[in-house]
């Protein structure tokens, strides 16, 4: 059998479940989940590679309409995704309140194959899920349509399936043993990131990023540093926290991460810094790794 290998974008709205497939179809943790929407900023790559196949899977932010610099690089990580996908996975959530108009504009743009995917159907009854499915196919006419749950995994084989079938015929992009084309800092970055989206409130988690200074692997432990940025002095003292109290929290839920997921020893230090209105300056983005 020729060997297949391509690049399958996964794009939808804020908070549709994208990275939640994307970890169910890599069956690894590759990109943060959280109930807030915008939790993804970056475009992730995950690698699922068996024998005959190599498919590159792309975690896009939700497509939005961007207010700030930050947000326009965002979405251009959405536009790169999509010129260069063999194989394009629409994520809707089957209660979706919101107009799609603009991810249509995206997907109406392309030639690849699209695969609608309504997700969260263990929300819903067979009725609605019915309904959707017209729906999408009077609208979208897309070339398949997936009922499933990410969460749970339900339907997610048939779309693999579904990927192989439209891979096109290529030797492997990446070695066969390789997960992601993002660095261990990377994930760590991430890591701390999620814990921000998850302990804390309102404007704070899209205020801030966060970059690794430090990796050092030793024999028995990892040592590393990170730094947090905010925006203003006081989203510095809220991420802080009464007796830096948040910030130890922060630090323990995220270093227990970060060992489950190097699988040793972490030492693990984080220091909060204040750039004002970063998210709008093109030159502290590229630093972020948002700019080209």
């Amino acid at each position: 059998m020729s060997h297949k290998a391509g690049f399958v974008s996964i794009i939808g709205k804020p908070n549709a479940g994208k990275s939640t497939l994307m970890n169910a179809l890599v069956g690894e943790k590759m990109s943060i989940i959280t109930p807030k929407a915008q939790t993804t900023r970056h475009r992730i790559m995950g690698i699922v590679n068996d024998e005959n196949h190599q498919i590159i899977f792309s975690d896009t932010p939700g497509v939005i309409k961007p207010k700030y610099s930050l947000q326009e690089s965002m979405m251009s990580f959405v536009e790169g995704s999509l010129i260069d996908a063999d194989v394009i996975l629409f994520v809707t959530d089957i209660h979706e309140k919101y107009d799609e108009h603009d991810v249509l504009e995206k997907l109406r743009k392309t030639s690849s194959p699209v695969a609608v995917l309504i997700n969260k159907i263990d929300k819903s009854s067979e009725e609605e899920v019915r309904e959707k499915i017209e729906f999408w196919k009077e609208k979208l006419n897309p070339e398949a349509i997936f009922a499933m749950s990410a969460l749970l995994g339900y339907n997610v084989p048939p779309i693999l399936e579904y990927i192989k079938e439209k891979l096109p015929v290529h030797p492997p992009y990446y070695e066969k043993d390789e997960l992601t084309d993002k660095s261990m800092r990377f994930f760590v970055s991430e890591m701390i990131r999620e814990k921000i989206f998850k302990l804390y409130d309102k404007e704070i988690p899209y205020s801030t990023e966060v970059a690794v200074t430090s990796y050092k692997e030793e024999a028995n432990i990892t040592r590393i540093a990170a730094e947090i940025y905010v925006e203003r002095d006081s989203q510095k003292n809220i991420i802080i926290g009464k007796a830096g109290a948040m910030i130890k929290k922060v630090g323990t839920y995220a270093r227990q991460d970060i060992e489950e997921f190097i699988g040793g020893k972490v030492f693990l230090e984080i220091f909060v810094k204040v750039v004002p209105d970063w998210r709008a300056k093109k030159n502290i983005l590229k630093r972020f790794g948002y700019e080209d």
